[in-house]
C-alpha cells in the first residue's frame, strides 16, 4: 500500500446499473467501446394513447395503443442478487430493486461487513424517483381503491428506499434522501464527504437512484423543451449528442451508482486500494427556481472544488462535464469551463452513451471518471459530428488512451443547483 495522508477522503468501492450494463465490469467495457442502449422506450406506463380531444390520458402500457414514442435507454434485464430476500422485494419498486442490486456491489467491494454498523450512513440523492411505479398504481386501483396494497403507505414515499437498505443491509447509522433534481447524485456525494469529515460516520455511501419516469414526466419535459427528441426521432441512435450543433434536448437514461465514502485510514484497515482521493467538493445556488443555466453559477462551483483541492486549473487533464444535450445548457457550460482555464483538458460527454439518468447521473458519472481512471483509457462522445465549440480538447470516436491524473466532475439541476467534485488519482 501506498503511504496517504490519513484524513484524505477516498471513494472504496462502487455499484453500477445502467442501460448499458449490470456490474462495473459490464458498465466499463460497454463505456469505453461507445456502446448504448438508445431506442423507443418500451417499459409499461413510459408511453400513452391520446384521447379524441388530443389531451393526454392515462399511460397505457399496450403498444397499439401507443401513440407517443419518447426515447430512452431502459435496463433490459436485472440480475438480484440471492443475498436479497424475495419477499421484500414483492413490493419494492424499480428504483428500489436497482438501487439494492447496485449497493450490493458496492458493499461487497468495500467489505462493509467489517465495518460497525452503527459507523455506516446512507444518503439516497433523488426526490419523487418513482413516478411511473406510482402512476401504475393509480390506473391498477383506479376503480377499485379499497384493494390497495397496505405497503403503498410506505412505498409511496422515497425514504422507503432508505428502509429497504438500511434493514437488508444492516446499516444503523443515519440514512436520508435528498433533492437536487438533476444534481441529486452528485450532491448526495457532496453530502457524504461532509459526513464522513466531520465525524458522523466513518463510512457514507452515497446512491444515485433510479428515476422512474412515467409518461407524464416525459411529457412535462418535451413541452418544456428540456427532452428531445424531434429532430431523430426516426433514429434513437443519433438522438443523444451532447454539445454538438444538431441536439435538442436530452434524452433519458435508466441508471443507478453508489460510491462507498471513507478515509484512507478506515479503508487501509480493511486492506482495501481505493479507487480515488475525493480532493475537492463544491455546490452553490443560482437563486432561480427556473431551470435555465447560470453561467456564474457554474463558475463559482469549480472555482470552489479547485480551491479546495489545492489544484491549479492547469492540473486538470480531465473534465466529466454535465453535458445534456440541451440547447442553452451545453453552451453555457462550454463557456464556464473556458472562463475557469480549463479548456486544455480532455473532455467527453458519459450521457451520450447512456442517457441522461437525472437523479443518478452526478454519481453514475463520477464513476465513469473512476472506470476511465482505472483504464488508461478514455470512452468517445457518440455523435459529436459537428461541435458547437471546436477549440475544447474532445474526445470523439473511438476515445483515447489517457491516463487521469486530476478530474472535475460537473453535474447542475433545476432550481439552479451547481455541484463540482475533483477526483485524484492516487
Amino acid at each position: 500500500m501506498k503511504n496517504y495522508n490519513q484524513q484524505e477522503i477516498v471513494i472504496s468501492g462502487v455499484g453500477v446499473t445502467s442501460a448499458i450494463g449490470q456490474g462495473k465490469s459490464a458498465f466499463s467495457a460497454a463505456l469505453l467501446e461507445g456502446q448504448h442502449k438508445f431506442n423507443v422506450m418500451q417499459r409499461p406506463g413510459r408511453q400513452a394513447k391520446l384521447s379524441s380531444t388530443e389531451e393526454p390520458v392515462a399511460p397505457s402500457s399496450t403498444n397499439d395503443e401507443q401513440t407517443t414514442a419518447f426515447l430512452g435507454a431502459e435496463i433490459e434485464s436485472l440480475l438480484i442478487p440471492e443475498s436479497i430476500p424475495k419477499s421484500l422485494l414483492r413490493t419494492a419498486s424499480l428504483s428500489a430493486q436497482v438501487a439494492l442490486t447496485s449497493l450490493d456491489e458496492a458493499w461487497n467491494e468495500a467489505k462493509l461487513n467489517e465495518v460497525p454498523p452503527d459507523r455506516i450512513g446512507l444518503i439516497v440523492g433523488g426526490s419523487n424517483f418513482q413516478q411511473r411505479e406510482l402512476s401504475q398504481t393509480h390506473q391498477t386501483y383506479h376503480n377499485r381503491t379499497e384493494f390497495l396494497r397496505p405497503t403503498y403507505a410506505m412505498s409511496y414515499m422515497d425514504s422507503d428506499l432508505c428502509g429497504l437498505c438500511t434493514e437488508i443491509f444492516g446499516i444503523r447509522g443515519f440514512a436520508f434522501t435528498l433533492g437536487g433534481a438533476s444534481a441529486s447524485g452528485q450532491v448526495s456525494v457532496v453530502q457524504a464527504v461532509e459526513a464522513v469529515k466531520s465525524g458522523q460516520v466513518d463510512v457514507c455511501i452515497a446512491i444515485g437512484a433510479l428515476m422512474d419516469l412515467s409518461y407524464w414526466e416525459c411529457q412535462g419535459f418535451r413541452t418544456l423543451g428540456a427532452m428531445g427528441s424531434d429532430r431523430f426521432a426516426n433514429e434513437p441512435a443519433l438522438a443523444a449528442r451532447p454539445f454538438d450543433q444538431d441536439r435538442d434536448g436530452f434524452i433519458f437514461g435508466e441508471s443507478c451508482g453508489v460510491v462507498v465514502i471513507e478515509s484512507i485510514d478506515s479503508a487501509t484497515k480493511r486492506d482495501i486500494n481505493p479507487y480515488a482521493r475525493l480532493a475537492g467538493t463544491a455546490m452553490g445556488m443560482d437563486g432561480n427556481r427556473n431551470p435555465n443555466p447560470s453561467f456564474e453559477g457554474e463558475v463559482n462551483a469549480i472555482k470552489k472544488a479547485l480551491e479546495q483541492a489545492q489544484l491549479s486549473p492547469g492540473e486538470i487533464d480531465y473534465i466529466n462535464p454535465h453535458g445534456t444535450g440541451s440547447t442553452i445548457g451545453d453552451e453555457t457550460e462550454l463557456k464556464a469551463i473556458r472562463h475557469c482555464e480549463l479548456n486544455h483538458a480532455y473532455l467527453n460527454a458519459t450521457k451520450s452513451i447512456i442517457g441522461h439518468g437525472l437523479s443518478a447521473a452526478g454519481t453514475v458519472e463520477i464513476i465513469a471518471t473512476l472506470m476511465q481512471m482505472k483504464a488508461g483509457k478514455l470512452h468517445p462522445t457518440r455523435n459529436l459530428d459537428n461541435p458547437i465549440e471546436e477549440t475544447y480538447n474532445w474526445v470523439k470516436q473511438p476515445g483515447t488512451k489517457h491516463n487521469i491524473k486530476n478530474a472535475i466532475n460537473l453535474s447542475m439541476g433545476f432550481g439552479g443547483v451547481n455541484t463540482a467534485v475533483c477526483l485524484q488519482n492516487i
